[in-house]
């Protein structure tokens, strides 16, 4: 499917992936939005977390893996929210491989930045969703929806930095019990 229009989806439409249904169960969104390249959904998936405060060797090694993933045409999904998960996506947008942005807010308020219009034209993005309308500011809440919904996109997940007890460190958890490998860049 080419970008075009802004589509909406819910769990009656035959492209809501299947696997929110069967990870978040009751708590997978009632309605998606997406813009861009909705196949890229059909993809293998890797998704991307990072808490936000990431040591300095980790973030290191976090572009070293985005390189390679930009390299090998991998398909990456992330909110692109903590400053590593952003310098990740900075060195992907160089790239030809897709990308799935999943933001922690309405798509309908999203002002697309400019170094995303070209990989969108290449039919290489997806703007991805599970918001609303009245969700018009990322919040710790929203974000951790959000990183639900990624996770359970996922094939396998990447993750570069866990504060102990954190967010992204709950999250790990539940990835293991969705059957997701997690890989660690850097072990805590």
């Amino acid at each position: 499917m080419t970008p075009g229009e802004p589509v909406s989806l819910t769990p009656a439409d035959a492209l809501y992936p299947a696997r929110l249904r069967e990870c978040l169960g009751a708590n997978s969104p009632g309605q998606l939005s997406a813009f861009g390249n909705l196949d890229l959904l059909t993809q293998p998936k890797t998704a991307l977390f990072s808490s936000a405060r990431c040591p300095g060797d980790a973030f290191l090694r976090a572009c070293d893996q985005a390189a390679q993933w930009r390299d090998a045409g991998r398909c990456v999904v992330s909110g692109f929210h903590s400053p590593v998960e952003k310098e990740c996506l900075r060195i992907l947008l160089r790239g030809s491989q897709p990308i799935i942005i999943c933001p922690a807010r309405s798509r309908e308020t999203f002002r697309l930045p400019v170094e995303w219009k070209e990989p969108l034209a290449q039919n290489r993005l997806l703007l991805f969703s599970g918001f609303n309308a009245t969700h018009r500011r990322a919040t710790t809440a929203l974000a951790e929806r959000r990183n639900n919904l990624v996770a359970a996109l996922a094939d396998e997940a990447v993750i570069i930095h866990a504060t102990p007890g954190g967010h992204v460190a709950q999250l790990s958890e539940q990835l293991s019990q969705w059957g997701v490998p997690v890989i660690r860049v850097v072990r805590a």
